[in-house]
């Protein structure tokens, strides 16, 4: 093993260290995954199928495919995320910290492939790498390359002491947010997407202890960067003018948000059932996408949507618990940006279907149909799921072992 490489084996009750004798998840000992993490997002998995399946007519109606196309690149991406799973489930959690920068530079070359690429007609906004047959989207791997980066880059001011300093620290965040909402905000066109890296950045670095008047100076130029985003575009405009006053704009911009609220409207107490969909045909922009959640709680109602969140809840507390429980300053905050990154979606996507929020163009994380999103979130899981390994955590039952 090479000089700094890390070993992800250790006895009960060891510490486990890197070759160069750097801690890497002190005072941790191995036990048994969290594996609630694996079975709900394995469920939500499961639902999302489910839903692309239910609708996969009328979407195949509309794009004039099969009736199975749809199902089929579902299945594919899921297949892929598992895999993905499998493997960032296995890999020490020291190698992320290796190749933070690399992966960090991957995301910022893909970033700019995107922008220069030729465009979807249909799709007009530089948002794909589009390398033959295959394709994805920039912006999945940006979020996930630059919560690595930035847990690393925290860890390290954290334990140099610098955490308050404008030049060590201050600094690099601004341009990294500049950086971001120039590319991803500006060029990209997308603003929810933004939003999502803005909360990351903004929790991990407050976690990591980033002094209060700090964090509010970064949040009143987040503030000011966000109104002249706004301002400057004119369909962002009409999104919020629509948000504002949906009932005056049912008919142009804000058409989806109105039949987002019909579909959750129509399903009731307890839905139209599975085969029953009217908004998938035609009516409801996204169906599969941004507007899965809003197809969700017509096919099965308020019981069914309340199920979903209690899904969703138990999923992030989950994640929460690990957070807690990591005793390594890098671990813990890997998963406090993932533990953002996908409540944080969930909650704009949900909030945009049900009229609490301006539409983001935000997919509901596991559930929404595409690969992108899904390969990349539960890679991001199988990072938790090997952290959780090395919490310091004791069950009920351990517990009463060492009593007697």
């Amino acid at each position: 093993m090479r000089p700094g490489a890390y070993n992800s084996r250790g006895r009960r009750g060891s510490t486990l260290r890197n070759n160069s004798g750097d801690s890497v998840l002190a005072g941790a000992r191995r036990h048994r995954p969290d594996y609630w993490l694996l079975i709900l997002m394995v469920t939500m998995l499961g639902i999302g199928l489910i839903i692309v399946y239910a609708i996969s007519p009328a979407l195949a109606k509309s794009s004039g495919v099969s009736n199975s196309y749809f199902v089929t690149k579902q299945l594919i991406a899921i297949a892929l995320s598992l895999v993905a799973f499998a493997v960032t489930s296995r890999l020490p959690v020291g190698v992320w910290r290796q190749v933070s920068r690399s992966l960090l530079i991957v995301a910022a070359v893909a970033t700019l492939l995107a922008i220069i690429m030729p465009v979807n007609p249909h799709y007009p906004a530089h948002r794909w790498v589009r390398l033959g047959s295959f394709s994805f989207q920039s912006v999945e791997l940006l979020k996930f390359a630059l919560l690595v980066w930035l847990a690393g880059f925290l860890t390290q001011r954290a334990h140099e002491g610098t955490m308050a300093d404008v030049q060590r620290t201050l600094k690099p965040l601004l341009i990294v947010l500049g950086v971001v909402g120039l590319f991803v905000a500006g060029v990209q066109s997308d603003l929810g997407s933004t939003g999502v890296i803005v909360a990351i950045m903004g929790v991990m670095a407050f976690v990591a202890g980033l002094p209060m008047k700090r964090a509010l100076m970064v949040l009143g130029i987040i503030a000011i960067g966000v109104t002249l985003a706004v301002a400057a575009v004119p369909y962002r405009r009409e999104r919020l003018l629509a948000f504002t006053e949906p009932e005056s704009h049912c008919l142009d911009s804000g058409y989806q948000a109105c039949q987002a609220l019909i579909a959750v409207g129509s399903g009731g107490m307890f839905g139209l059932g599975l085969g029953k969909s009217v908004q998938a045909y035609g009516y409801l922009p996204e169906a599969a996408n941004d507007s899965i959640f809003a197809i969700y709680a017509e096919k099965f109602g308020f019981i069914g949507s309340v199920s979903l969140l209690g899904v969703l809840i138990a999923f992030f507390y989950r994640l929460k618990l690990v957070a807690e429980r990591v005793p390594d300053e890098f671990s813990r905050l890997l998963v406090v940006g993932i533990l953002t990154w996908l409540s944080v979606q969930a909650f704009i996507n949900i909030g945009a279907m049900l009229g609490l929020l301006p539409l983001k163009g935000i997919t509901l994380p596991f559930i929404s149909y595409g690969g992108t999103s899904v390969v990349f979130a539960s890679a991001a899981v199988g990072i938790v799921f090997q952290i959780s390994r090395y919490t310091n955590f004791t069950s009920p039952l351990e517990g009463r072992r060492r009593r007697t």
